[in-house]
């Protein structure tokens, strides 16, 4: 894959943080620590989307924190296998 520069400016407490990031994280640079940290933030974004997309889609019920955990489990599975709601449904 092709790759391109990108130049960015940190503060100082910043810089150190990615610094220490990288050493106890065993990244081989900051770029791959800065790397990585954007595809997480990809992927999130797409399972956030998909998310969306299922609640648009089905009669949910009540919504509660353990529902969205389900929901979440079950995009990253790819199932499609409706999420139960509060009371087991």
């Amino acid at each position: 894959m092709a790759t391109t520069t990108m130049n960015i400016s940190l503060t100082e407490a910043l810089k150190d943080f990615v610094d220490a990031e990288v050493r106890a994280g065993g990244y081989s640079s900051a770029s791959e620590y800065v790397r990585e940290l954007l595809r997480e933030r990809m992927a999130r974004q797409s399972v956030d989307q998909q998310l969306l997309s299922a609640i648009r889609s089905e009669d949910l019920g009540e919504l509660t924190p353990e529902f969205f955990e389900t929901l979440r489990e079950r995009v990253r599975r790819g199932t499609k296998k409706k999420a139960p709601a509060k009371g087991g449904r």
